[in-house]
């Protein structure tokens, strides 16, 4: 523990002399963000628009949005991989190279967290909360629709007596679901039993998998085996398989909207979550509060077609900006 906290603390140090030409590149035209806010009045379509959070690529689609997205996915026979980027996974990204790479080559990663929000509203864009596509606003939705077009998920994550409830649950509240499932506790480091999960898989050919094994360890068994999975749509769920089952309960909705699930998580699971809330909410402040005075302001673009490995937003964003009145 003292290892990784004086680790985290020298790259929060390290951060601050970061020149602000590291985080340009000639690619991407950056558009000034300072002094904008949203304004929710001016179009009525929510736009779905791509902003970068010290290089962070974070794609701000609502939940309709990603639905949508991965249903055309599904549709069209194509794979696509829906990651999400809450605090925590922004401090992975920042420690774990191979982590920030896998969240830059996923084709959606949706914001999961009030936190994120408020980081790019203090970098100058303030969003509305519409654009925070928690798993616990998103999956019923994602289900729902699953539901209604007969599609099939796969579940892989959790211990087996959880994976059975989960599937159990599920195949009452969505009738026309096709559900399968595989435990997480498997060997992930050997390729025999790596196999024998991805033929599993394949041998389903479910239209959505649903990876809940928890961060790190879900995104870096995807980015191993994504290219063998004969999938449509991968999503990263954490512990969301845990809560289908009943087992750990969503947290309320008025602490979640103002950005307190971290809380209520860590009065549940103190032991477990301590570090990762105690120290690493205070080193994501610190990121920003770094970025804020020695790095560019937010870039924002529109994002492009599916075709090119990601969406395209019915509105330009840039409509939703108007010069703040603070």
């Amino acid at each position: 523990m003292k290892k990784s906290v004086i680790k985290l603390f020298r790259r929060i140090k390290a951060f601050a002399y970061l020149k602000t030409s590291q985080f340009s590149t000639a690619k991407i035209q950056p558009i000034s963000t300072q002094n904008k806010a949203v304004n929710t009045n001016s179009v009525r379509k929510t736009p779905a628009f791509t902003v970068y959070l010290l290089e962070r690529r974070i794609n701000c689609m609502t939940v309709p949005a990603i639905v949508e997205a991965v249903q055309k996915a599904c549709t069209e026979s194509k794979k696509i991989t829906v990651a999400n980027t809450n605090i925590h996974s922004f401090n992975l990204s920042m420690q774990l190279p191979w982590f920030y790479d896998f969240l830059q080559s996923s084709e959606i990663v949706n914001c999961d967290s009030v936190g994120i929000l408020k980081a790019i509203n203090y970098m100058g864009l303030n969003l509305p909360l519409d654009y925070r596509a928690s798993y616990t606003l998103l999956m019923p939705k994602i289900l729902e629709n699953c539901n209604c077009n007969k599609f099939s998920v796969f579940l892989l994550g959790a211990k087996p007596q959880i994976l059975q409830a989960a599937l159990e649950n599920l195949r009452v509240q969505y009738p026309h679901v096709s559900f399968a499932g595989h435990h997480g506790f498997f060997d992930k480091e050997d390729p025999k039993a790596n196999q024998a999960v991805i033929e599993q898989i394949n041998q389903v050919k479910p239209n959505i998998l649903l990876v809940g094994m928890g961060m790190p360890m879900q995104e870096y068994w995807v980015k191993k085996h994504r290219s063998k999975l004969n999938v449509n749509a991968i999503l990263l769920g954490g512990a969301i398989i845990d809560r289908m089952a009943g087992v750990v309960p969503d947290c309320p909705s008025f602490m979640s909207d103002i950005g307190l699930e971290w809380f209520y998580r860590l009065w549940r699971e103190p032991k477990r979550l301590a570090a990762r809330y105690l120290l690493g909410n205070p080193a994501f402040v610190l990121h920003i509060i770094l970025a804020k005075f020695y790095a560019n302001s937010l870039r924002v673009e529109l994002m492009q077609s599916m075709d090119n490995s990601n969406l395209e937003g019915n509105v330009d964003y840039k409509d939703f900006f108007v010069a703040s009145s603070n």
